[in-house]
Protein backbone atom coordinates (compact mmCIF):
# COMPACT_ATOMS: atom_id res chain seq x y z
CA UNK A 1 0.00 0.00 0.00
CA UNK A 2 0.49 3.76 -0.28
CA UNK A 3 3.37 5.48 0.46
CA UNK A 4 5.68 2.91 -1.01
CA UNK A 5 5.13 4.32 -4.25
CA UNK A 6 6.50 7.65 -2.84
CA UNK A 7 9.42 5.67 -0.77
CA UNK A 8 10.40 3.95 -4.13
CA UNK A 9 10.67 6.89 -6.23
CA UNK A 10 12.45 9.24 -3.66
CA UNK A 11 14.98 5.92 -3.48
CA UNK A 12 14.94 5.35 -7.30
CA UNK A 13 16.48 9.40 -7.52
CA UNK A 14 18.67 8.45 -4.29
CA UNK A 15 20.18 5.71 -6.35
CA UNK A 16 20.43 8.15 -9.46
CA UNK A 17 22.26 10.95 -7.36
CA UNK A 18 24.96 8.43 -6.08
CA UNK A 19 26.78 8.41 -9.86
CA UNK A 20 26.54 12.22 -9.45
CA UNK A 21 30.33 12.48 -8.76
CA UNK A 22 31.07 9.82 -11.39
CA UNK A 23 31.95 6.54 -9.01
CA UNK A 24 28.37 4.50 -8.58
CA UNK A 25 27.34 0.87 -9.67
CA UNK A 26 26.13 1.99 -13.40
CA UNK A 27 29.15 3.31 -15.60
CA UNK A 28 26.59 5.05 -18.35
CA UNK A 29 25.32 6.70 -15.46
CA UNK A 30 28.71 7.63 -14.35
CA UNK A 31 29.71 9.30 -17.87
CA UNK A 32 27.11 10.43 -19.71
CA UNK A 33 24.24 12.15 -17.64
CA UNK A 34 24.54 15.97 -16.60
CA UNK A 35 23.30 16.31 -13.32
CA UNK A 36 22.86 19.82 -13.10
CA UNK A 37 19.73 19.08 -15.73
CA UNK A 38 17.36 16.94 -13.75
CA UNK A 39 14.05 16.77 -14.82
CA UNK A 40 11.42 14.67 -13.27
CA UNK A 41 7.88 14.31 -14.46
CA UNK A 42 4.96 11.33 -14.59
CA UNK A 43 1.40 11.24 -15.84
CA UNK A 44 -1.56 10.75 -13.58
CA UNK A 45 -1.04 9.35 -10.27
CA UNK A 46 3.09 9.22 -11.95
CA UNK A 47 2.46 13.16 -12.18
CA UNK A 48 1.72 13.19 -8.17
CA UNK A 49 4.73 10.93 -7.19
CA UNK A 50 7.09 12.88 -9.24
CA UNK A 51 5.72 16.29 -7.44
CA UNK A 52 6.07 14.73 -4.20
CA UNK A 53 9.80 13.38 -5.10
CA UNK A 54 10.33 17.05 -6.12
CA UNK A 55 9.44 18.09 -2.46
CA UNK A 56 11.78 15.49 -0.97
CA UNK A 57 14.51 17.01 -3.25
CA UNK A 58 13.88 20.05 -1.80
CA UNK A 59 13.68 19.36 1.49
CA UNK A 60 16.67 17.04 1.41
CA UNK A 61 18.66 18.03 -0.79
CA UNK A 62 20.67 15.53 -3.09
CA UNK A 63 24.31 16.40 -3.50
CA UNK A 64 25.51 16.66 -6.85
CA UNK A 65 22.13 16.89 -8.19
CA UNK A 66 20.12 20.38 -9.88
CA UNK A 67 16.11 20.03 -10.34
CA UNK A 68 15.50 22.16 -13.37
CA UNK A 69 12.44 21.09 -14.17
CA UNK A 70 9.31 18.85 -13.18
CA UNK A 71 6.35 17.69 -15.88
CA UNK A 72 2.81 16.87 -14.67
CA UNK A 73 0.90 15.36 -16.74
CA UNK A 74 -2.80 15.04 -16.19
CA UNK A 75 -1.73 15.06 -12.89
CA UNK A 76 -3.96 13.06 -10.18
CA UNK A 77 -4.24 15.11 -6.83
CA UNK A 78 -7.14 14.92 -4.37
CA UNK A 79 -9.85 17.29 -3.65
CA UNK A 80 -12.39 17.81 -0.58
CA UNK A 81 -14.69 15.03 -1.33
CA UNK A 82 -12.91 10.98 -0.11
CA UNK A 83 -11.37 9.16 -2.86
CA UNK A 84 -12.22 5.32 -1.53
CA UNK A 85 -9.51 4.04 -3.92
CA UNK A 86 -6.86 6.14 -2.40
CA UNK A 87 -8.08 5.10 1.11
CA UNK A 88 -8.08 1.69 0.00
CA UNK A 89 -4.43 2.11 -1.38
CA UNK A 90 -2.87 4.69 1.17
CA UNK A 91 -4.80 3.42 4.35
CA UNK A 92 -2.57 6.19 6.51
CA UNK A 93 -4.35 9.14 4.19
CA UNK A 94 -7.39 10.36 4.48
CA UNK A 95 -7.67 10.23 1.17
CA UNK A 96 -9.14 13.85 1.17
CA UNK A 97 -7.10 17.44 0.09
CA UNK A 98 -5.97 17.62 3.48
CA UNK A 99 -3.01 15.10 2.82
CA UNK A 100 0.20 17.63 1.95
CA UNK A 101 0.67 14.64 -1.10
CA UNK A 102 -2.24 14.34 -2.11
CA UNK A 103 -2.89 18.21 -2.68
CA UNK A 104 -0.04 19.97 -2.60
CA UNK A 105 -2.08 23.18 -1.95
CA UNK A 106 -1.77 22.94 1.75
CA UNK A 107 1.85 22.01 1.73
CA UNK A 108 4.03 24.97 3.34
CA UNK A 109 6.93 23.45 1.69
CA UNK A 110 5.59 24.03 -2.01
CA UNK A 111 6.88 27.58 -1.87
CA UNK A 112 10.57 26.36 -1.70
CA UNK A 113 10.42 23.71 -4.76
CA UNK A 114 14.06 23.29 -6.17
CA UNK A 115 12.48 23.39 -10.00
CA UNK A 116 12.55 26.45 -11.78
CA UNK A 117 10.11 25.82 -14.39
CA UNK A 118 7.00 23.21 -13.95
CA UNK A 119 4.86 22.61 -16.91
CA UNK A 120 1.36 21.26 -15.96
CA UNK A 121 -0.42 19.78 -18.86
CA UNK A 122 -4.44 19.36 -18.31
CA UNK A 123 -7.02 18.01 -20.83
CA UNK A 124 -10.24 19.50 -21.11
CA UNK A 125 -12.37 16.56 -20.65
CA UNK A 126 -10.45 15.17 -18.27
CA UNK A 127 -12.11 14.69 -14.70
CA UNK A 128 -9.14 15.62 -13.08
CA UNK A 129 -8.62 18.65 -15.10
CA UNK A 130 -9.59 21.12 -11.86
CA UNK A 131 -7.02 19.66 -10.13
CA UNK A 132 -4.62 20.16 -12.49
CA UNK A 133 -5.18 23.90 -12.41
CA UNK A 134 -5.71 23.99 -8.55
CA UNK A 135 -2.34 22.83 -8.81
CA UNK A 136 -1.02 25.37 -11.12
CA UNK A 137 -2.58 27.86 -9.33
CA UNK A 138 -1.31 27.19 -5.60
CA UNK A 139 2.26 27.14 -7.07
CA UNK A 140 1.72 30.47 -8.69
CA UNK A 141 0.20 31.61 -5.66
CA UNK A 142 2.66 30.52 -2.82
CA UNK A 143 4.58 33.11 -1.36
CA UNK A 144 8.64 32.70 -2.28
CA UNK A 145 8.55 30.01 -5.07
CA UNK A 146 10.52 32.28 -7.74
CA UNK A 147 9.89 29.59 -10.44
CA UNK A 148 7.94 29.85 -13.93
CA UNK A 149 4.91 27.54 -13.91
CA UNK A 150 3.15 26.39 -17.38
CA UNK A 151 -0.30 25.67 -17.69
CA UNK A 152 -0.70 23.87 -21.17
CA UNK A 153 -4.67 22.39 -22.19
CA UNK A 154 -5.35 20.39 -24.49
CA UNK A 155 -8.83 21.09 -25.97
CA UNK A 156 -10.92 17.93 -26.90
CA UNK A 157 -9.52 15.08 -24.98
CA UNK A 158 -9.69 13.75 -21.75
CA UNK A 159 -7.02 12.07 -19.16
CA UNK A 160 -4.01 10.09 -21.16
CA UNK A 161 -5.27 10.97 -24.59
CA UNK A 162 -1.94 10.89 -26.33
CA UNK A 163 -1.60 7.12 -25.15
CA UNK A 164 -4.10 5.81 -26.46
CA UNK A 165 -4.36 7.71 -29.65
CA UNK A 166 -1.12 8.70 -30.03
CA UNK A 167 -1.27 8.90 -33.92
CA UNK A 168 -3.98 11.70 -33.51
CA UNK A 169 -2.87 15.63 -34.54
CA UNK A 170 -3.84 16.52 -31.69
CA UNK A 171 -1.18 14.03 -29.35
CA UNK A 172 1.44 14.79 -31.59
CA UNK A 173 1.31 18.17 -31.23
CA UNK A 174 0.81 17.33 -27.17
CA UNK A 175 4.57 14.99 -27.60
CA UNK A 176 5.69 18.28 -29.66
CA UNK A 177 5.29 20.59 -27.09
CA UNK A 178 6.63 18.68 -24.08
CA UNK A 179 9.90 17.90 -26.37
CA UNK A 180 10.28 21.38 -26.67
CA UNK A 181 9.81 22.10 -22.55
CA UNK A 182 12.47 19.78 -22.31
CA UNK A 183 14.79 20.80 -25.38
CA UNK A 184 14.70 24.59 -24.38
CA UNK A 185 16.19 24.05 -21.20
CA UNK A 186 18.74 21.49 -22.82
CA UNK A 187 19.74 24.23 -25.32
CA UNK A 188 20.38 26.97 -22.34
Amino acid sequence: PLPIAYEDSWAGLQWVAAHAKGNGPEPWLNEYVDYDKVFLGGESAGANIAHDVAIQATVSPLEGIKLVRLILIHPYFANEVPDKLIQYLYPTSTGTGDDPRLNPGVDPRLAKLACKKVLVCVAENDKLKDRGVAYYKSLLNSSGWRGNAELLETEGEDHCFHLFEPTLEKAKSFLSKLASFINDDVNE
